[in-house]
């Protein structure tokens, strides 16, 4: 389950596909697909959330792993390429990099003066 904490024990994946609008559908259906068949059989796969944007040109899967090997070896596992090659087909471009949480801010709880 994803959980979104400082200092915690996970390195979060964020990659932003950006598509055609008429593409954003099927790359949301291809990205669950792959991390159903792929990613989450990996040995340090946590979770992975897969967030469409609302003028549809956008698809971003944020994932964590336990750790940065974690994410080394599920993109070295051998049905990444072909899988990779699928995307490649629905996007314009995209942006992946490893994040690590700087801040948590919760929301002000209704009963706390301002």
């Amino acid at each position: 389950m994803a959980s979104i904490g400082k200092g915690g024990p996970v390195v979060t994946l964020i990659n932003v596909h950006i598509c055609r609008p008429q593409d954003q559908e099927r790359l949301v259906s291809l990205l669950v697909e792959g991390v159903e068949a792929i990613y989450r059989h990996v040995p340090g796969f946590v979770s992975a959330s897969i967030h469409k944007s609302l003028d549809g040109v956008r698809v971003t899967n944020y994932a964590q792993y336990e750790s940065q090997e974690a994410v080394a070896a599920a993109w070295s596992h051998p049905a990444v390429p072909a899988f990779a090659e699928r995307v490649g087909l629905l996007v314009v471009s995209f942006d992946a990099h490893l994040y690590e949480v700087a801040d948590v801010i919760p929301p002000q709880r209704s009963d706390t003066p301002r």
